[in-house]
């Protein structure tokens, strides 16, 4: 019997997480928690093998929770679940332990398929963020791939619709120190177009859509 954690502090999403795996031959909900609280103590306590965590939760943030679960050194694999659509996050998960980051807004489908990757120790990698994931799991340097302050606010710039040229006079550097910042950023987010890096500034709130 496979053995599943639900933690969310959305008592209907629950019941609607717990309907759908128990649904499936074999599969168990052993625990489900509404805090990040009780979904570290239930973990430890149940040693799921699957454990779906909301993101935002009272007392500690799904992350926070993914990274009690591997202090721990539980065997347990992480999917993080949630509302918010943001490569940060996802990177923060995966840095965290996470196998798998998945919003509530993806196909119930596409959910299960998660789980059962999970269930056999694989990562799953799905949507938007599938890029980003494989990077953090499968990519040189891990958290050194992270973006600096500087390239952070030359993608906010090319975002606003700055040119090279004014990014340069606007931070006093120049130009090529702004393309070298600018290259090094796309290299890092594996992204070749102004429109790609426009996309990841307004998906991860650095400028308004």
């Amino acid at each position: 019997m496979k053995r599943i954690l639900i933690a969310d502090d959305h008592e209907t999403v629950r019941s609607g997480l717990r309907a759908l795996m128990e649904g499936r031959p074999g599969w168990e909900v052993v625990a489900e928690a509404h805090d990040g609280n009780e979904a570290v103590a239930y973990a430890i306590e149940k040693r799921p093998d699957v454990a779906i965590i909301d993101y935002s939760m009272p007392f500690m943030t799904g992350v926070e929770v993914t990274q009690r679960i591997r202090k721990h050194q539980l065997a347990t694999e992480v999917l993080i679940f949630t509302m918010h659509d943001s490569d940060h996050l996802a990177s923060q998960a995966f840095q965290a332990g996470a196998s798998a980051f998945l919003l509530k807004s993806d196909t119930n489908k596409m959910l299960l398929a998660a789980v059962e990757s999970l269930m056999v120790h694989k990562p799953f990698y799905a949507g938007v963020f599938s890029g980003e994931l494989k990077r953090m799991t499968t990519g040189k340097g891990g958290r050194s791939e992270t973006l600096s302050p500087r390239e952070n606010t030359v993608v906010k710039l090319v975002a606003e619709g700055c040119s090279n040229k004014r990014i340069s006079a606007i931070l006093n550097v120049s130009i090529k120190t702004t393309e070298t910042h600018r290259a090094a950023a796309m290299r890092k987010l594996n992204i070749n177009s102004t429109v790609g890096l426009v996309r990841y500034a307004v998906r991860n709130t650095l400028v308004q859509a």
